[in-house]
């Protein structure tokens, strides 16, 4: 049940670019690219979202504007090619989703605009000069505020497991900026009294002896990272998780819909739908360089009462209150 609506806003305020003119051309089709480092079935619903929002900002498909997608199916190595692809088709836009996407299209154009959905530190990571004032190339939203967020899913476990003392990390290293999460996810373990062995996957063949490595290092719950390797393989990650029976936080509601114990994120969805709103400005006279980065100012707790049940798990109230969701 949703307590709480999602509320995505600008920590800096609302676009301060000045009106732009309509620029449109009349009879000319825009052309979007999306670049993702997820597969064409696990990315279905945000596309659908993202045309939505497209079209509910006026704009129609096949007559002023088509999108092309390229999905990288969590194969990072595949990412560059499929960005000189886009590039080649000399888009108006490109929208790229994650870091290892914009690492990508960043590595081959300086001047098409590029729209950010769910970037991690965009201006340590330089993608931007600042949050209010991009000055180049790329805008867009970043999924969180700090790599901080990560001390939340260490203690959201704690709350949750008795006795806790060590907390097994799934961690595709690959991931661009991934290494600052995981010093403050360490940190506020250590902090805690708490142990956090991580074990790197890389490929989907991974995970099986991943969990395979945290049962031999003892571990009572999992926090397991975001990435598109993460995001393409969900359901066997919760499944493996269920199988250990293990307790799990993860970064993506869709997670505890199949079975994932806790999330603590962004609802993805906004941020496409954002995005889409981001497209709609650019492609009207917008530059990148005068358009704020968003960033989300709330952030989804989810618990799936049914798994904490079944894990023989009692959720603390304290917690349940705080949740924006809760499966039964």
């Amino acid at each position: 049940m949703n307590r709480r609506s999602f509320l995505c806003g600008l920590t800096l305020g609302t676009f301060c670019a000045p009106l732009v003119v309509e620029a449109q051309q009349s009879g000319k089709v825009n052309r979007v690219g999306v670049l993702t480092g997820a597969s064409p079935s696990i990315m279905a619903h945000y596309r659908e979202v993202f045309h939505e929002a497209l079209g509910a900002l006026g704009w129609t498909e096949g007559r002023d504007i088509t999108v092309e997608w390229r999905f990288a199916e969590a194969r990072y190595e595949r990412l560059p090619e499929l960005a000189g692809e886009l590039v080649r088709l000399r888009p108006d836009v490109i929208v790229a989703t994650n870091n290892s996407a914009i690492d990508a299209v960043k590595r081959v154009t300086s001047s098409v605009p590029i729209v950010m959905v769910y970037s991690s530190d965009p201006v340590r990571r330089r993608y931007i000069a600042t949050l209010a004032r991009p000055g180049a190339n790329i805008t867009g939203l970043t999924w969180d505020s700090d790599p901080k967020i990560a001390e939340k899913y260490v203690e959201f476990l704690r709350e949750v497991v008795p006795g806790l003392l060590r907390i097994g990390g799934l961690i595709d290293p690959g991931l661009p900026g991934v290494e600052d999460y995981r010093r403050v996810g360490e940190a506020a373990a250590s902090r805690l009294g708490l142990t956090f062995p991580h074990v790197v996957v890389q490929k989907s063949t991974d995970l099986e002896n991943a969990f395979v490595e945290m049962s031999r290092r003892h571990v009572q719950a999992v926090m397991v990272y975001g990435g598109s390797l993460t995001f393409s393989h969900l359901s066997q990650i919760v499944d493996l998780t269920a199988k250990s029976r293990l307790p799990a936080i993860y970064v993506l509601r869709e997670a505890v819909a199949v079975g994932g114990l806790m999330s603590y994120g962004v609802d993805q969805s906004v941020l496409f739908r954002r995005a889409a709103a981001y497209v709609d400005k650019i492609l009207k006279g917008a530059k990148p360089a005068d358009l704020p980065v968003e960033q989300p100012t709330k952030f989804e707790l989810v618990i799936n009462l049914k798994t904490a049940r079944t894990l023989g798990l009692t959720i603390p109230q304290s917690l349940l209150i705080r949740a924006d969701e809760i499966i039964q």
